[in-house]
């Protein structure tokens, strides 16, 4: 059985009903590095989390920590417009009360998106990758010290099948060229260096970020659906003559995010 919100997300849920009506979301949504910006598109109102007891610092420049509950073509959703990293407290599990939140508000599925270096030479800077699997390499996990046997969550189909079709369907409506591939969790904050890079391409990953998959673990820990979308933001170390910065990351997030928004809503139009 799925994990239940704790006390403190349903909480936290009544808080919010209070501030944007009482009916349930259809889906969560977290938005990475450079995609704050679709949060602002929501018909509703907006929460700081520092409005939100409990809820973590998300800090990153270019994220937007700010919690959005509304309709966005025609669904009733939650926007988390910022997420707090593993690099940032050293906390895999940062995010589990806001994850706890959207189900607490009725969410049952979550979309994750976030910013990623490509290992393809066919997958360049500017492009979306829907994430069929993914590699933890960051040498933790977010369920460590949960103390039920819930913490046994089984994996095979952690980017469910149903989600990704839907999201492949509304791509292809939109003519959005969606890659798909393997995402490896890096812990950051540091970029990888050319050697890590040989390494991880070696074991099967396409793409290298430093957030979702704990995301993934905590979601499908809570019984959410999952699926996820990477905005390609430059070639990883060793792959191209870019200069890797989060600065570069910030500029270059725009170019995928425009396709990203584009299949979020075809989606949510088709009934996602």
């Amino acid at each position: 059985m799925p994990a239940l919100p704790s006390p403190a997300a349903r909480d936290l849920a009544a808080l919010v009903r209070e501030r944007a009506g009482a009916d349930p979301v259809r889906l969560g949504l977290v938005l990475g590095s450079g995609l704050g910006h679709i949060a602002e598109q929501v018909e509703g109102p907006a929460i700081p989390y520092t409005e939100l007891p409990g809820f973590p610092h998300a800090g990153v420049s270019g994220h937007n920590p700010r919690l959005h509950v509304g309709l966005w073509e025609g669904a009733r959703i939650a926007v988390l417009g910022g997420r707090s990293h593993f690099y940032e407290s050293g906390n895999p599990a940062a995010m589990r009360l806001p994850l706890e939140l959207l189900a607490a508000l009725g969410a049952r599925a979550v979309l994750l998106t976030n910013a990623a270096g490509s290992l393809r030479p066919d997958m360049p800077t500017g492009s979306v990758m829907l994430l069929s699997d993914h590699i933890n390499l960051a040498g933790t996990n977010p369920l460590i010290g949960e103390a039920t046997d819930d913490r046994f969550v089984p994996l095979t189909d952690a980017h469910d099948p149903g989600l990704r079709a839907r999201l492949r369907d509304a791509a292809a409506a939109e003519g959005v060229h969606l890659h798909e591939g393997v995402y490896a969790w890096w812990s950051g904050p540091s970029f990888e260096t050319p050697a890590e890079i040989r390494m991880i391409r070696t074991l099967g990953a396409d793409a290298v970020g430093m957030s979702t998959v704990p995301e993934v673990i905590l979601a499908r820990f809570l019984g959410l659906r999952v699926a996820a979308l990477s905005a390609v933001t430059n070639m990883a170390a060793g792959l191209s003559s870019e200069a890797i910065s989060h600065e570069h990351t910030k500029a270059t997030a725009p170019l995928a995010a425009a396709k990203i928004e584009r299949v979020l809503r075809r989606a949510l139009r088709d009934g996602l």
